[in-house]
């Protein structure tokens, strides 16, 4: 960090894990402050200048007895025909700062996000401005805003429009980080107008997105980050834009890709309490075990030598689940001498016609599939860790989780050549970097001739598949590589 700058980050996002998780948000707000926070603390004395505060909705389902909180601030935001009360908490978290904001529309919803998107949109805005207005309250200054998403994206805006005007945040830089560019906030036109903020009229963007909050934030951010530079750059094109890649092309420069991190402490199969037996790289002969284990788990026949394919998804056509049942189909009702043996495993649930096509090819193939619909997170370490292959067939994926526990856990993943899958994986055609399958088309031909490849690897070569593994299982994957990118970035703003 620059000597004598204070870096003070507050760090904005609508969940977080452990404190309250729906999805891959709450893994990055739970652990990317906490990363950078360890390298604050790691830093040299003159340097340890970094101050990161978390700030999340006091949602209602957060456990309010165990955090021990602080009631610090009671405050009311004006919208175009009322006040609005809001309460906010704190406590520490390891060391770290978070914030709790409540209000009506917080308080009144139970769910983090429901299904009435105006009603969302109105809780989401409210929270963005009463995040900023928070620091003010406190009279922390802070000079990076880092948002996330479209729920958040509307204090990037209100920054903007403030900055010019008002001292306290005058010197404040933001940036918004992209989870996935689908999610604009259609439904927030008539909240950003209840508080205020205006559409982007005469703007770059298009028409219909002026008034969304997601393309607001991304007009006004001083740096839009994308979960993983390949999709960083896929959001720049037709397919993976949302329409906005026109728009986004004249932000290009504002663009940058950081790969998302991996809690390694809790995927960690060296100490994992959740598998029946511990292994790492160094010795992978006792990997055996959980396969064998994980075999007589799910009914299938307990053979070393069978290769097990798993899919370890949320239910939803993005996942590619569809693909997955068609490919996998296709190749358990081949005739070909070609196709090996194999089974495989799902675990996940979701979308109600894919639970239903997974259910209905185990019916068909009961002696080799397996499907539990169902969140089971105890199974899915003890699947990572059994199984030899995890399919991941995704249509996009900006950035992925399960691919980079599969590696750590030395089950070899066949992925969709996308977003944070190419980034995070080799196929197996570069030998000395190998470590895994990629395949290009969105279908399930290309999906099987990827199985298929991988399929005869296993069986004809194990000492180049044990190197994949090998390969796999030590990449670093870490918040705290993620954390050195993001601080990076934090010091390239507060230099410009």
């Amino acid at each position: 960090m620059s000597s004598g700058i204070a870096m003070n980050v507050l760090f904005v996002a609508s969940e977080a894990a452990p404190f309250v998780k729906v999805g891959g948000l709450a893994d990055v707000a739970g652990s990317l402050p906490q990363a950078l926070k360890r390298l604050e603390s790691a830093s040299p004395p003159h340097q340890a200048d970094l101050d990161i505060r978390l700030v999340i909705p006091y949602h209602p389902i957060i456990a309010r007895e165990s955090l021990g909180l602080q009631q610090i601030a009671e405050f009311s935001i004006q919208t175009q025909s009322d006040k609005i009360p809001v309460q906010a908490y704190s406590f520490e978290f390891n060391g770290l700062p978070v914030y709790l904001i409540g209000a009506p529309p917080i308080d009144n919803e139970t769910a983090v996000y429901s299904a009435d998107l105006e009603a969302d949109g109105h809780k989401y805005v409210l929270f963005s401005i009463a995040a900023l207005e928070l620091a003010r309250i406190l009279d922390w200054k802070f000079n990076i805003l880092h948002a996330n998403d479209w729920h958040t994206a509307a204090a990037v805006y209100a920054l903007a429009l403030r900055r010019s005007t008002d001292p306290f945040f005058q010197h404040t830089a933001s940036i918004i980080t992209v989870h996935n560019l689908p999610y604009l906030g259609s439904m927030t036109a008539s909240a950003l107008k209840e508080f205020d903020l205006p559409a982007a009229d005469h703007s770059d963007l298009p028409g219909w997105a002026q008034h969304m909050a997601l393309p607001l934030g991304l007009l006004a951010a001083d740096s839009i980050v994308a979960v993983s530079p390949e999709y960083a750059r896929e959001i720049l094109g037709t397919e993976f834009g949302s329409g906005l890649h026109p728009f986004l092309k004249t932000r290009a420069k504002a663009i940058s890709g950081i790969l998302n991190g991996l809690d390694t402490k809790k995927w960690d199969p060296s100490v994992d309490a959740e598998l029946v037996h511990n292994y790492s790289s160094a010795d992978l002969s006792s990997r055996m075990v959980n396969k064998t284990s994980l075999q007589q788990e799910f009914g299938l026949e307990s053979n070393p030598r069978i290769p097990i394919l798993a899919m370890v998804t949320r239910m939803d056509p993005q996942k590619g689940v569809d693909l997955a049942v068609d490919a996998l189909r296709e190749l358990l009702q081949s005739s070909s001498d070609q196709v090996p043996p194999f089974q495989a495993i799902f675990l996940g649930m979701g979308n109600t016609a894919l639970e239903e096509e997974v259910q209905h090819l185990e019916r068909d193939f009961p002696q080799q599939v397996r499907a539990r619909i169902m969140f089971d997170e105890r199974l899915s370490h003890q699947v990572y860790a059994g199984s030899d292959m995890l399919l991941m067939p995704s249509r996009y994926e900006p950035c992925g989780l399960s691919q980079m526990i599969a590696m750590h856990y030395g089950c070899v993943p066949i992925a969709r050549a996308t977003g944070g899958l190419i980034d995070t994986i080799h196929d197996a055609a570069e030998p000395d970097q190998a470590s895994g399958f990629l395949f290009k088309s969105a279908n399930p031909a290309a999906l099987s001739q990827a199985i298929l490849r991988a399929l005869h690897l296993y069986l004809e070569d194990p000492k180049t598949w044990q190197d994949i593994q090998v390969r796999g299982m030590q990449q670093d994957f870490s918040w705290d590589r993620s954390a050195r990118e993001y601080l990076k970035l934090y010091r390239h703003l507060l230099d410009e």
